[in-house]
């Protein structure tokens, strides 16, 4: 079996471990007689493994009790109208901070609904910081503040959350859930698509404190309610039932085979370290973010010169390291380090980026 070492920013690797089970029981779950694909959703095999599931995610980030765990459909990008129609009730206004594309989709989209104050930016210099906040451009009665926690195409992340007082804080949470502990009970929601860090396309993950969960905006369809999905345990509809399962998977090896998120924090960043510390160094790349911003996940890098980049990108391909082409808006490079990505690949990244760097200079 020859895999690459895959730097996607989503769908991303998964760990091995997780697909080799996935594998082994293709066909037959346990002594069901048939897979997890094939199951009812209402079935009471499939109702152990959803809730196991639930039990996992609640244990492994320590989410309290009074939070809601939903597992809905969409992607994060259904969040952006899904946030709004259900929160956006009581004074009709947001609080928005953008630094970067998924964040001014958010806004944008929450602006159809109430209205959506953008209270900073970082598109000045391509998103490449995290903007300092000034509390007194906060909307006082803001019905929530809206952030992406990590940015995955420019390579942010946020090491101080806003304070927004009595406003819950609501975060985009794809490209870093389960990456390293984090304190739920500072947000009034969190949601994320789970195919960068968690599971397959598929299932989007909705943590959501449950004096939030009111009666949304008139005009939300019954399938865009928090409410309706959390009476139903996430079992309104028909659920993206094998995604579960594999994220249950993703959850246990990050149970039994890292040793939790304290670990998985560890190792992301050693991980990450490693790359950017050569970035540091090196004479030809460099890396495009303010070091005090970085992410632990996306780390995006140029050369300066674009056919330079594409030689690289090209190169690294055939040499076994894919999906490292940055985003069309961005341009340059972009390694997504995520939980399953080993040491070992960053390893042999940073070694192949050596290699390339002394016979171009």
């Amino acid at each position: 079996m020859a895999r690459v070492y895959n730097f996607s920013a989503g769908p991303s690797m998964l760990p091995l471990e997780v697909l080799k089970t996935a594998a082994a029981e293709m066909c037959e779950y346990g002594s069901s007689g048939q897979s997890v694909m094939e199951m009812s959703h209402r079935s009471k095999e499939y109702e152990a493994i959803i809730n196991e599931t639930r039990d996992l995610l609640r244990e492994l980030m320590e989410i309290p009790e009074n939070y809601e765990i939903l597992f809905l459909q969409g992607g994060a990008s259904s969040q952006f109208a899904m946030v709004p129609l259900n929160l956006m009730t009581r004074s009709g206004k947001a609080d928005f901070v953008i630094t970067g594309q998924w964040a001014n989709k958010a806004y944008k989209e929450a602006a159809r609904y109430g209205q959506a104050n953008v209270v900073a930016s970082s598109a000045d210099k391509t998103y490449s910081y995290i903007p300092k906040l000034d509390p007194s451009t906060f909307t006082k009665d803001a019905d929530y503040f809206h952030i992406c926690l990590n940015n995955t195409i420019y390579g942010t992340k946020y090491h101080t959350l806003p304070d927004t007082g009595d406003v819950p804080l609501v975060a985009d949470i794809s490209s870093c859930i389960l990456s390293e502990p984090l304190d739920v009970s500072k947000f009034g929601l969190l949601y994320a698509g789970a195919q960068k860090n968690l599971a397959p396309a598929g299932v989007t993950i909705v943590i959501i404190r449950k004096d939030l969960i009111g009666e949304p905006q008139a005009i939300t369809p019954t399938m865009f309610t928090y409410k309706i999905h959390a009476e139903n345990e996430s079992m309104f509809n028909t659920p993206p039932c094998y995604t579960i399962h594999v994220a249950g998977l993703v959850l246990k090896w990050i149970k039994n085979s890292i040793g939790g998120l304290q670990e998985m924090k560890k190792r992301n960043e050693k991980k990450a370290a490693l790359l950017y510390d050569f970035l540091d160094q090196s004479k030809l790349f460099r890396g495009t973010v303010v070091k005090e911003d970085r992410s632990l996940m996306n780390v995006p890098f140029v050369t300066g010169d674009q056919e330079l980049d594409a030689k690289f990108v090209a190169e690294a391909k055939a040499a076994g390291f894919v999906n490292l082409k940055g985003h069309r808006s961005v341009g340059g490079m972009r390694a997504s380090i995520y939980n399953a990505m080993p040491m070992e690949g960053v390893e042999a990244l940073v070694a192949f980026m050596e290699k390339f760097e002394q016979e171009n200079r």
